[in-house]
């Protein structure tokens, strides 16, 4: 009996604590990516903290909040990564952003109707802590797992993540949909603040998860050790950072193979972000109706189980540049389709498709990273990875905004996203991994003799 569960864990690459230790971080903080990033808070935002504003000026102010937080975090992120390595204080740097985000989005519990600046500002924190955490949590990656099992690692954390943020949105909907079944306000007659404690204890709700589940990470995985130059022994960290930062840009020459995955992944990532922020604007413009927008979001977390677990055993037999552009082909089809799109039944199906390839391909995306650049250097290149991750969050919805402007069809708009997935499959196909890898462990040796 023993025996067999090992063996089923291993797997699924979480036959050693600190794999799911770490994998649990991906259970934590993804119930804020689908809570607040994308299904409750953004409807919030609209209704009640912009109540009083026109849609579009709504929409405007939440898109500035996105771009704001995205952007103060990208242009920190490489900087952060790099005094991460020097002092060893990569799970120290997680705690802080972890802790602002947190605090943020527990605050977001006490946004009234109008006060939409207030819902701005914790927006774009929460958003600096949420995506700051990622990038030392990303970095921890190649360090606790091992060349071979480190594809099925990354998938697992994104297969965990989706199934704890699918079971907190299903018990947020329950309330906000149900509150008489919780004990909670409802019926006619409610005061602003009693109509909105429902959605509320949503966002509180994200917050205690958040923090909870976070606990095994700095419980269990070890801190990797510090990438200190002898020489430098007794340098500040800062300074040595920003020396430090200044010699990789002139590294990247040399990790050719790791830059031009980065340069993929910015494209490519680009149409997949895009399809994810915009699904449920186009599906309520072609007239979808909410509930099956918000069963279509449930959809996407469940089916993303175990699709992320098999694209890492997939990775493991034909490669995980060969699972990429599978992922990359489907995300293709499914512009394709959003394209002719028309019916309820015609969403959901889309959003089996981005169940069936979403963690998979992003994931792998970072694993296939973790293996091309040097350990004691993890945390500045995944502040790097991390501006490129950022920056695709921008790009995308400015090019919906501009096929619409210049065209005036949502429909071609999405077509056009398939242009982002072509070129990013270009650019996949020039990246010589195996040489990519010998870069990486070449640059390591000095360090371990």
């Amino acid at each position: 009996m023993t025996t067999q569960k090992t063996s089923f864990l291993d797997k699924l690459a979480l036959h050693r604590p600190e794999l799911r230790a770490w994998a649990m971080y991906d259970w934590a903080n993804s119930a804020f990516m689908v809570v607040i990033i994308t299904a409750i808070f953004p409807i919030y935002f609209s209704k009640v903290a912009a109540a009083g504003l026109s849609p579009n000026v709504a929409t405007s102010r939440f898109t500035a909040a996105t771009t704001i937080g995205l952007t103060i975090i990208a242009l920190l992120s490489p900087l952060l990564g790099a005094i991460a390595d020097f002092a060893a204080a990569k799970k120290k740097m997680l705690a802080g952003f972890l802790l602002l985000g947190v605090a943020s989005v527990g605050m977001m519990f006490f946004i009234q109707r109008g006060e939409w600046l207030l819902a701005a500002v914790l927006f774009i924190l929460s958003n600096i802590g949420a995506n700051g955490s990622f990038v030392f949590y990303d970095a921890l990656l190649p360090h606790i797992a091992r060349p071979e099992e480190v594809n099925r690692v990354s998938t697992a954390g994104y297969a965990l993540g989706y199934l704890g943020s699918g079971m907190l949105l299903a018990l947020n909907l329950a309330w906000i949909q149900k509150p008489e079944w919780f004990g909670l306000p409802h019926g006619p007659g409610l005061s602003p603040s009693d109509a909105t404690l429902p959605t509320r204890l949503a966002f509180l709700s994200v917050a205690i998860w958040w923090l909870l589940f976070s606990i095994p990470l700095f419980r269990t995985v070890p801190e990797p050790p510090a990438a200190i130059d002898p020489g430098n022994r007794h340098a500040n960290p800062v300074v040595a950072a920003f020396r430090h930062l200044a010699e990789t840009f002139r590294q990247l020459r040399g990790f050719r193979h790791a830059f031009l995955l980065l340069l993929a992944f910015l494209i490519y990532n680009d149409g997949i972000g895009t399809i994810i922020r915009m699904a449920t604007i186009y599906g309520t413009e072609v007239g979808i109706g909410q509930g099956s927008l918000i069963l279509s979001i449930l959809l996407v977390q469940f089916i993303g189980v175990p699709f992320a677990f098999l694209f890492g055993m997939l990775a493991d037999r034909i490669s995980a540049k060969r699972a990429i552009f599978l992922g990359l082909l489907v995300y293709a089809g499914i512009s394709v389709l959003g394209y002719y799109m028309k019916t309820a039944t015609h969403f959901l199906i889309l959003a089996l498709l981005v169940g069936m390839v979403q963690g998979g391909t992003q994931a792998l995306s970072r694993s296939l990273f973790a293996t091309m650049i040097p350990k004691q250097q993890s945390g500045e290149f995944f502040g790097f990875f991390g501006v490129f991750e950022k920056f695709a969050g921008i790009f995308g919805p400015a090019s919906i905004w501009l096929v619409i402007k210049l065209t005036g069809s949502t429909r071609l708009s999405i077509l056009s996203v398939i242009v982002f997935f072509f070129l990013g499959a270009l650019l996949l196909l020039k990246v010589d991994v195996e040489e990519g890898r010998r870069q990486a462990r070449a640059a390591e040796a000095p360090l371990s003799t």
